[in-house]
């Protein structure tokens, strides 16, 4: 199938993170099946959410896993000159919701599958697709745990994320937390009669913003990150009726972003460690996956480069599952097609060539593990 055509169809669904996707996964699943190829729907807590795992070739020896996620921002922005689910070509640009993050990647490895399917591959080519990333991962670990079940313990991932199709070793690490105050409302000329919920959640506010600031001076570094330090910031608040009115509800959203070795929800302890002292405030903890770091000596990072034409990156800021992958024992690397700068944008798009030009680094991979080539990629 023309990666194009397979985009334009995986644009149409509205799988805006945290709505449901069942559509979506019924007919990739459809369309595997169609090839031959069985699939896996792994369901998540929500009930209405799910991932999908596939394999191509020989489940029960070791292969290469390619994940990407299939969940999209939302699309209302005024800035949008068409539908933003209905993929449209402009001077050689793919554009549409997710074009770029990351249905982009996903069409590349499904339309190459019945090429796939008929290599033979010696090695499986395992595909991940998962739910809710740009909620902070939320469905892939729900998929990762049942591996042990589906397949040999994998070779490797290769994460699709935009990289300029140039494999990432390192990314940060994210933790994310919400904090909500409650207080009791009056007047405002008589504070003393109310509590006012903004006043209780100032402290936890002023501990992170002082955390951010201990990072930045002193905090442990990474040249491979910019910047090469540990972040947080505070990037909602929300509180208050009108000014005459002691406010009742004050709310906050934190986020931690932590280099390589650091763990992200340790960074955020300082604010943590405040709530659980105070009973009118709550906390809970939205978004939180680990760190990837991938040495450059790896085999994977060779063969990553070896199959994008591209020398590796040392590092980049933004997160993905592979730090997830990971954790779980599986060496990753983020390798994908289009520029991360183009996501989460009006008129978000991937071009043409970018499209064709992952496609045909699958197949590179497709013939890698295919006969005799299969057992030197085991080999490194």
């Amino acid at each position: 199938m023309n990666p194009q055509s397979m985009l334009s169809s995986l644009v149409a669904f509205r799988s805006v993170v945290g709505t449901h996707n069942g559509a979506l996964i019924d007919y990739v699943r459809d369309f595997l099946a169609m090839h031959g190829v069985a699939s896996v729907v792994i369901g998540g807590p929500e009930g209405d959410r799910f991932n999908l795992f596939a394999t191509i070739g020989p489940a029960g020896v070791p292969g290469y896993i390619l994940s990407g996620h299939v969940d999209v921002v939302p699309a209302n922005e005024p800035a949008w000159t068409g539908n933003p689910f209905r993929l449209r070509e402009v001077e050689g640009r793919l554009v549409g919701r997710g074009a770029v993050d990351m249905k982009g990647f996903v069409a590349a490895v499904l339309s190459v599958v019945p090429d796939l399917v008929a290599m033979d591959l010696a090695r499986p080519i395992h595909i991940a697709l998962s739910y809710d990333e740009e909620a902070g991962c939320r469905g892939v670990p729900h998929l990762i745990e049942k591996l042990p079940t589906l397949c040999a313990p994998p070779l490797g991932c290769i994460v699709g994320e935009p990289s300029g199709l140039v494999p990432v070793l390192r990314h940060k690490g994210k933790a994310a937390l919400r904090i909500l105050a409650e207080g009791r409302s009056g007047h405002s000329s008589r504070p003393d009669l109310g509590t006012n919920a903004i006043h209780v959640i100032l402290p936890a506010l002023t501990a992170m913003a002082e955390a951010a600031e201990a990072q930045r001076l002193s905090g442990p570094r990474d040249p491979h990150f910019a910047p090469p330090y540990s972040t947080i910031q505070i990037g909602r608040i929300t509180g208050g009726e009108a000014l005459n009115v002691i406010p009742e509800r004050a709310g906050a959203e934190i986020e931690a972003r932590a280099i390589a070795g650091v763990d992200p929800l340790a960074l955020l302890e300082p604010a943590l460690k405040i709530v659980a002292a105070n009973d009118c405030l709550s906390a809970e903890i939205i978004a939180s996956y680990p760190g990837l770091a991938l040495g450059e000596d790896h085999p994977l990072a060779a063969l990553a480069g070896e199959l994008s034409g591209h020398p590796p990156l040392a590092a980049v800021s933004y997160g993905t599952e592979a730090g997830l992958f990971q954790a779980a024992g599986i060496p990753s690397v983020v390798c994908g097609p289009g520029d991360i700068a183009r996501a989460h944008k009006p008129e978000e798009y991937i071009t043409v060539a970018e499209l064709q030009a992952a496609s045909k680094m699958v197949l590179r991979l497709g013939r890698r593990l295919s006969g005799a080539t299969a057992q030197g990629a085991a080999a490194q």
